[in-house]
């Protein structure tokens, strides 16, 4: 389907998910920066990657933005969001 065809109520849908997920992040890393440090004190820059990627995936995606470009749509969909988050929690599980 091209997207001319798609009506803009089904383009432009809020994943209420994903826009919760990326503004805890957002929020969280604002009022709580050592969430990104490691049990040495020192910025953990694979932790930050992980939560600014779930960050900008559930941003994207929970305001309904769909990327036309297929690469896009997959690096900012719900499913990199989880993934991401995931990451990050595995990661600070093995610390």
């Amino acid at each position: 389907m091209s997207p001319s065809q798609v009506s803009p109520e089904a383009a432009s849908r809020i994943q209420w998910p994903s826009l919760a997920t990326g503004l805890a992040i957002m929020f969280g890393g604002t009022l709580y920066p050592p969430l990104m440090i490691d049990a040495a004190g020192q910025a953990d820059y694979r932790m930050a990657l992980l939560l600014l990627l779930a960050m900008s995936a559930g941003l994207v995606r929970g305001v309904g933005f769909v990327p036309r470009v297929a690469v896009w749509a997959w690096l900012f969909s719900g499913w990199t969001c989880a993934a991401a988050l995931g990451g990050a929690g595995w990661l600070r599980l093995v610390q």
